[in-house]
């Protein structure tokens, strides 16, 4: 293929922002969008993942943009699972026992106004069977996790939607409340990491190993008091009482997930089909970024602070030909674009190496 048509293949990008480890871009409440929507342009084809689009009640829907949970891209970029564009998902809402009654009916008003008012297709809804029991925990390092107590429930849930025809699931589970902490307060002010954000990221794995089915996950928490100091990237958080409208807005459109053993289609994609990785410089150290290189897609690597220090040069890569680093996302964005064009990324540099020859 040339000319025109060529330069307007798409270029199937995948970013992804680690969750819990306090980037400071994507470490907030959909703060990394911007950054997400540029590199979408630059491509033509974007995958990430929930922790990148979600903003509370905030959110962009574009089509170049395949909404994919972190325990699914595991499986993309290993070659086990493939990715099916599709026009929408049945979103199936899973609620935790735990919810209170005032607090349930808010989420159930959220989600009949994503039908109302943006047609997307929700239900059936399920509660648990018995309260979920999600705890928080901080790891030494300052990076956050957690658990549910009962996963069985959560598991069994999951099994009840996904056999009433749901091809897609939110869960909101309750989570528990310190609105006096130190943590918050440095989170609110723009220097903390999100404590929530380890304990959905398993969470939603569970749900998505058992099932293969798009699932993203969304916290149901009492609305905060006024913080008249408020860190920007924090303020989506700030905006109401809920965190679902965001993940509905994903899910409905999040690519079905496919066995590579599956009767394949011209949409499909698969690990074979990407063009560049874009992570943080200092996180290299998860399943997508160890596949990616044993693939030898290239890797471009943003200078995006975070509680990691797994580096390219802790991991012995500086002789890896297709490492790319960028100090921005802004520059990362270039270089997809340079890729996509076919413009050797070491022709825009200077000096300019010289030839080698072999001997």
């Amino acid at each position: 293929m040339s000319g025109p048509d060529r330069c307007a293949a798409p270029f199937p990008t995948l970013l992804l922002v680690p969750t819990g480890i306090g980037c400071q871009i994507g470490g907030f409440a959909g703060d990394a969008l911007p950054s997400a929507r540029l590199l979408a342009a630059a491509s033509g084809c974007l995958i990430t993942h929930p922790n990148v689009m979600n903003g509370a009640a905030l959110y962009w829907s574009d089509p170049r943009i395949h909404y994919v949970e972190g325990y699914a891209i595991d499986r993309f970029t290993v070659g086990d699972w493939r990715l099916r564009p599709v026009r929408g998902q049945r979103i199936g809402l899973l609620l935790d026992a735990a919810i209170e009654p005032e607090l349930r009916h808010r989420h159930l008003q959220v989600a009949d106004a994503c039908r109302a008012s943006l047609g997307l297709e929700i239900g059936p809804v399920v509660t648990s069977d018995v309260s979920l029991g999600v705890h928080l925990e901080l790891g030494d390092s300052g990076i956050s996790s957690g658990t549910p107590e009962r996963p069985d429930a959560l598991l069994r849930a999951g099994d009840q939607l996904k056999a009433a025809g749901a091809t897609a699931i939110a869960v909101v589970t309750r989570f528990p409340e310190d609105p006096d902490s130190e943590a918050l307060a440095a989170y609110r002010h723009g220097s903390g990491v999100d404590a929530l954000a380890g304990a959905e990221a398993v969470i939603s794995h569970l749900l998505v190993r058992h099932l293969q089915i798009p699932c993203a996950h969304a916290p149901a928490l009492s609305p905060l008091p006024l913080e008249p100091e408020l860190d920007p990237r924090a303020a989506a958080e700030e905006l109401g009482y809920t965190f679902l409208a965001c993940v509905l807005v994903g899910l409905s459109r999040a690519p079905t997930l496919l066995s590579a053993e599956a009767s394949a289609h011209h949409s499909d994609l698969s690990v074979e089909h990407l063009g560049a990785l874009v992570v943080p410089a200092d996180a290299l150290g998860g399943e997508p970024v160890l596949a990616c290189l044993e693939q030898n897609i290239p890797l471009i690597t943003v200078v995006n602070p975070s509680l990691l220090t797994v580096t390219a040069q802790a991991l012995g890569l500086q002789s890896y030909a297709p490492l790319l680093p960028a100090v921005s996302y802004a520059e990362a964005a270039g270089l997809v674009l340079a890729l996509r064009e076919g413009v050797s990324p070491a022709s825009l540099q200077r000096p300019l190496p010289g030839l080698q020859e072999l001997l």
